[in-house]
């Protein structure tokens, strides 16, 4: 791996690497306000491990880095894929069920609405 530079002032060129800061100081600095340098470098380790580890990114289907780095986003969407399945067909059931079984509702029975300005009687 090398490092490249890109250009100054010119956000475009380094669109990745914004995205990165604006996601950092978005998810991690502004809402933790550390007080100390320390305290900051502390707070940002252990966010970049569940950037890593644990959040599911758009950009991946919604798996994470750590998943899709030991090639477990197929599985992954098989394992949803089927959790789809199993609740389509449940409401699939559930449907054919209420077809098949008439609404037993029963019609309440007839009041008189209430009305303040007539004497009850």
């Amino acid at each position: 791996m090398t490092h490249v530079r890109t250009s100054p002032y010119y956000p475009q060129s380094n669109g990745k690497l914004e995205r990165w800061h604006g996601t950092i100081k978005a998810e991690c600095i502004r809402p933790k306000v550390p007080l100390s340098l320390e305290e900051a470098r502390a707070q940002i380790t252990t966010y970049i491990a569940h950037y890593n580890d644990n959040r599911l990114h758009s950009s991946l289907g919604y798996v994470a880095p750590k998943d899709k780095l030991e090639n477990r986003e197929k599985q992954i969407f098989k394992e949803r894929d089927n959790k789809l399945n199993v609740a389509r067909e449940a409401r699939k059931q559930k449907r054919r069920q209420e077809k098949l079984q008439p609404a037993q509702h029963q019609s309440a029975p007839e009041r008189e609405t209430f009305n303040p300005l007539v004497q009850q009687g």
